[in-house]
């Protein structure tokens, strides 16, 4: 509870409306691209084929359209409870940026390291940095998660999983 207080007295980064404006058209901006691509390939049904390429992704994207048009007028016309209220703090957003960052740094790393190797060393720094466990702990869990996961996809279902010089060295 005092935890909410506090975040509540700290300077607002940005608005909710603020934010459902920019999510609003956003989403409006990637229905407009679907939508688009969808006529390009063909929305309709074919006699003796079914649906059309573009048939199914162009109804979706008309959805998502109406809603994201929808909510932008919304938050433009001020209707809605919490349009005003903070949507994050300052110190919320660090927290945010100390998940973000390493996440990005992953997803980055497996083209060029492998999902398994990538996997190990986002889970060990994550462990240690942001968790503040053990280093015994994060080489267990570092280990034994890739490990798992390279039993269940590789050897039981049979699914290859992208792999980098350190997997291609050790055989995998």
């Amino acid at each position: 509870m005092r935890e909410q207080e506090d975040a509540s007295d700290e300077p607002s980064l940005v608005s909710n409306r603020v934010l459902e404006i920019v999510v609003a058209l956003l989403l409006l901006g990637i229905s407009a691209i679907i939508i688009y691509d969808s006529v390009r390939l063909g929305i309709g049904w074919a006699e003796g084929e079914g649906p059309r390429a573009g048939y199914f992704p162009f109804y979706i994207a008309v959805v998502l359209a109406t809603a994201s048009i929808s909510i932008l007028l919304k938050a433009v016309m001020g209707k809605g409870d919490g349009l005003s209220d903070s949507f994050v703090s300052r110190s919320a957003i660090g927290r945010v940026i100390t998940v973000l960052v390493p996440a990005i740094i992953y997803v980055g790393a497996v083209q060029f390291i492998g999902l398994y190797t990538a996997s190990a060393a986002f889970i060990f720094f994550f462990m240690i940095f942001v968790g503040g466990e053990s280093v015994l702990r994060a080489i267990g869990v570092a280990l034994g998660v890739p490990i798992f996961f390279f039993v269940m996809f590789e050897k039981w279902f049979l699914v290859p999983l992208p792999k980098g010089p350190i997997e291609a060295m050790l055989g995998f």
